[in-house]
C-alpha cells in the first residue's frame, strides 16, 4: 500500500528559477539532506524524461541507494520514479504565483519489505517528513538568491 508525503511551499522567484534549482545538479546540491548524495547514472547528470541517476544515503557501511529515473518532464515538472528499499515518485511541480513560485513537493513510495517498512514507520517516517520541509526552506533560499543574483 503506498503512502503519500506532500508539502509545499511558496518562493519569491520565477518558475524558471526554482526549476533549475531542481534541474542543475550544483544547485540540488546546495538544498539536498546534506546525508543525500545525487550522482547521474552515466555521464552526465539531466532532468530529460529517461535519464537515470542514484541516490545514496551517507550511512555507514549501509549506504542504502535508490536508483531513479526521470519518468515525466514539463516545464515547472520534474518526476522522478525510483527503485530500491523504497519504490515509487518523487514528483517536483513549479506552480507560477503573482508573488513567484509556488512549489508542490509529492513523494508516493511502497516499501515492498516488512521488515524494513516497520523500521521505517516506526522511526524514520516523521524524520523524512522533517526533512522534506527542511528541504524546502534550503530550496527556497537557494532559489531566491540566484533570483536577486
Amino acid at each position: 500500500m503506498s503512502q503519500v508525503l506532500e508539502q509545499s511551499i511558496q518562493i519569491n522567484a520565477t518558475a524558471t528559477v526554482v526549476e533549475r534549482c531542481l534541474s542543475d545538479l550544483a544547485l540540488m546540491h546546495r538544498w539536498l539532506n546534506p546525508v543525500l548524495r545525487c550522482e547521474p547514472v552515466g555521464e552526465a547528470w539531466s532532468t530529460d524524461v529517461g535519464s537515470e541517476s542514484r541516490f545514496i544515503i551517507q550511512i555507514p557501511l549501509l549506504k542504502p541507494t535508490l536508483n531513479s529515473v526521470v519518468v515525466e518532464r514539463q516545464p515547472g515538472l520534474v518526476v522522478w520514479e525510483f527503485q530500491g528499499f523504497f519504490q515509487g515518485r518523487d514528483r517536483w511541480e513549479c506552480q507560477p504565483t503573482e508573488k513567484g513560485t509556488l512549489l508542490l513537493n509529492r513523494f508516493e513510495y511502497d516499501i515492498p519489505n516488512p521488515l524494513i517498512s516497520w523500521g521505517f514507520n516506526t522511526f524514520a517516517a516523521s524524520w523524512t517528513k522533517a526533512d522534506m520541509q527542511a528541504q524546502l526552506r534550503r530550496l527556497k533560499r537557494v532559489a531566491e538568491e540566484q533570483h536577486n543574483s
